[in-house]
């Protein structure tokens, strides 16, 4: 359900592109403030009534909307896969993750329950319930422009709130597509909305009055911003970050998982992911060889395409702007000493010369003085840095700025128990390369990876989406006692 635009108001507009051809395939209009305002008020005019309404109706229109997200899986994936350029079993694989957070959100009368005491005090009972915010909005990514923003609305508005999604301008269609299955399920008029647009629409949204709160995900200074201005304005706030993920191999690890693990980690959606592995941790100069000589052939023989090439494993970046700087970056790494092992801006896919494609590259002895190891590139980058024991691995991470992912691989169980503990990062994989939460658990980092104290989806989820209230109850009978002016206390 789009927000309308408001008559005779100039209207700017954004291209949308086909990172495979560089084509311009269609324009995206932009709101502006007064568009953001009024798609406040038509939530609020929706909120009352769907806040009261009994959370099993509001998991019902949730559990259509599933069924309707499965039956368009494919459509959905192909979207994505078309305006973002990952190929499309990466597509497919993000549109599963999102369907299941809708799958979670249907059993929200079940995380809505809240607590009862009995006789707290001489007939006293004290119980809790948990609230809606009321009108919440999504500002999210261009990397997984389907599954981030059901991190966020299928929990808030099955919570009781009114949802108004921004997505990125980059690669708007899929948000249009997910607002109209929710229409078809049976959402009520102003429950969801999308907005698009750029810095403007986001400041709108910002520092309207009348929205509650503001989950976010993106890049840290943008975070940060968002996190900062929200918070300033009253809003309750969650924005989460950047990241540089390490990846630990130890040297009792299977080689041959590791290197496999490192491909998909660090080049599956051209490296276009919060969770990628862009850091490889080699305990000692043996395990470095090791792994050098295991990905070098692997990642020459990556298959860069076009998304809609089934025989693709890697597609394009997002944008020339975007694959201009990833390539800086390879280029700075050579210039900062680091070895440049595989360079993949020399691809070039026949038939798709003008798209935004890079191919894999690869850097060995990296050093934690270097930018390409302290900044994150957001791109098909893996650097390999040399530690000589487990301690100085684990010393790596927690002095890196970020803390949003990590892994390590071993099979010594005492090793990985250790690390999963100790690691000042937020998530955690032994063996598990990209360790994203399922949808029962949160996402979420620490450090610079996340500015606010609560995680996404989830019960950290509900938890954002709702406020907690405390009642105290007690039922008189008999005449009045008088007045009692101590401090209200249970002897």
């Amino acid at each position: 359900m789009k927000a309308p635009a408001m008559k005779n108001t100039p209207q700017r507009h954004g291209d949308i592109t086909n990172p495979a051809t560089g084509e311009v395939i269609s324009r995206v209009p932009f709101s502006t403030a007064a568009d953001i305002d009024a798609a406040v008020r038509r939530a609020q005019k929706a909120f009352p009534d769907w806040a009261d309404m009994p959370p099993m109706r509001r998991a019902r229109i949730m559990f259509r909307f599933v069924e309707l997200l499965n039956k368009n899986a494919d459509e959905l994936a192909r979207i994505v896969s078309t305006e973002h350029g990952k190929v499309q079993v990466d597509a497919a694989g993000e549109v599963q993750r999102g369907i299941e957070i809708a799958e979670f959100a249907s059993a929200i009368p079940n995380f809505l329950k809240g607590e009862y005491s009995d006789s707290v005090g001489t007939g006293v009972d004290s119980y809790s319930m948990r609230q809606p915010l009321g009108i919440v909005a999504g500002i999210t990514p261009f990397n997984f422009p389907a599954m981030v923003p059901m991190w966020m609305f299928p929990i808030a508005i099955t919570c009781g709130n009114c949802f108004i999604l921004k997505p990125s301008e980059r690669d708007p269609s899929a948000a249009d597509f997910l607002a109209k299955l929710l229409e078809d399920a049976g959402l009520p008029d102003g429950v969801f909305q999308v907005v698009h647009g750029d810095k403007e629409a986001v400041d709108a949204i910002l520092h309207h009055p009348d929205i509650a709160a503001v989950s976010f995900v993106g890049s840290t200074p943008v975070a940060e911003y968002i996190y900062k201005t929200g918070t300033s304005n009253g809003k309750r706030v969650q924005a989460l970050g950047g990241a540089k993920n390490h990846m630990v191999v130890m040297p009792d690890a299977d080689m041959d998982q590791a290197a496999d693990a490192l491909m998909g980690a660090a080049f599956g959606s051209a490296g276009e992911r919060c969770m990628a592995i862009s850091v490889a941790v080699a305990v000692t100069d043996q395990v470095g060889d090791k792994l050098i000589a295991k990905l070098k052939p692997l990642i020459e023989n990556l298959k860069v395409g076009p998304g809609s090439d089934k025989a693709s494993e890697m597609g394009p970046l997002i944008t020339r702007q975007h694959c201009d700087k990833v390539a800086g970056y390879v280029a700075l790494g050579e210039k900062e000493g680091a070895k440049l092992v595989v360079d993949g801006r020399k691809l070039a896919v026949k038939g798709h010369e003008k798209g935004f494609f890079i191919g894999g590259c690869l850097f060995d002895k990296v050093t934690p003085e270097m930018r390409i190891y302290k900044e994150e590139i957001f791109g098909p980058v893996l650097a390999v840095v040399r530690a000589k024991s487990y301690a100085e691995a684990v010393s790596l991470i927690q002095n890196h700025e970020y803390a949003n992912g990590t892994a390590i691989f071993t099979n010594d169980g005492r090793t990985a128990r250790n690390f999963a503990r100790d690691i000042r990062v937020g998530m955690v994989g032994i063996n598990v390369p990209i360790p994203v939460p399922v949808a029962m658990h949160s996402f979420g980092g620490w450090k610079r990876s996340l500015f606010g104290d609560v995680h996404m989806h989830g019960m950290e989820g509900v938890r954002f989406f709702t406020r907690l209230k405390t009642v105290s109850a007690r039922w008189p009978h008999g005449p009045a006692e008088g007045a009692d002016y101590h401090f209200p206390q249970n002897k």
